[in-house]
């Protein structure tokens, strides 16, 4: 017990343990410090990059040219992921999906030595590389659910609930469709087609299949909203509203 007035001199530390001594050592020197700190960085990225990816955007690149000349093969594009469960998609709007079984038929397995792979799995997390995309496909949605879409009208327009519509996005010399049809699309569903219409393996060929070649919504990657690279082919998507501003509600 202190008497009343008495000094007390200041209380002694406990000894650091040999451990946190050489750590304190260990983490004053500069190089060590900004190479912890470089790895947090870097650590905090891949993460939030993780993230993004899993819930929010996602990139891909275009394997063949059916989207000509809108999208070129080799092009990186950026897809919102939102887009249709929460944000809901329009005709128009251009769509990375899953196979919806039997378009793509079996890709070949693709083996990677474990460095090729490490890092393809890296560059994947921050969204430069896309290793699946061959395994997904991009269209442009034509019909939303309840559309009656037809090829084609005495003009040899596509028409939309009985409205024809005029398509400037279509490759040079495309027709509408070389291939006749009307469909009503299901609930849940979407008529998809590529802008290179002679070349696209789309819904109007996969009417043979349980789909019917509608692409159920639970397949929809997301919204492609902007090509990302080569730098040179930067460009917004547009879904051209005003192709369909005259499209009746079915």
């Amino acid at each position: 017990m202190t008497n009343l007035g008495q000094f007390e001199g200041p209380k002694r530390r406990a000894p650091r343990s040999p451990l946190a001594t050489k750590w304190r050592r260990f983490r004053k020197n500069v190089f060590v410090s900004l190479a912890i700190d470089l790895l947090v960085i870097v650590g905090t990225a891949l993460v939030l990059s993780l993230l993004i990816k899993t819930f929010l955007i996602r990139s891909f690149f275009i394997p063949s040219g059916s989207m000509l000349e809108t999208l070129q093969i080799d092009d990186r594009i950026i897809v919102n992921e939102l887009v249709p469960d929460i944000v809901p998609l329009n005709r128009g709007d251009i769509v990375v999906f899953k196979d919806p079984g039997g378009w793509l038929g079996l890709a070949p397995e693709i083996q990677l030595d474990p460095l090729s792979a490490a890092g393809e799995w890296l560059l994947s997390a921050f969204g430069i590389a896309a290793p699946d995309s061959s395994q997904h496909l991009v269209k442009r949605v034509i019909g939303l659910p309840g559309d009656h879409v037809v090829c084609c009208d005495v003009d040899g327009k596509l028409t939309i609930n009985g409205q024809p519509i005029t398509e400037p996005y279509l490759a040079p010399g495309a027709k509408p469709s070389e291939v006749e049809f009307d469909v009503v699309v299901p609930e849940g569903s979407f008529w998809v087609m590529g802008d290179n219409r002679p070349n696209s393996e789309d819904s109007r060929f996969h009417d043979d299949l349980p789909s019917k070649g509608f692409v159920g919504a639970e397949f929809v990657v997301g919204r492609a909203f902007v090509i990302s690279w080569p730098f040179s082919n930067f460009t917004w998507l547009d879904n051209y509203p005003d192709v369909f501003k005259d499209v009746p509600k079915p």
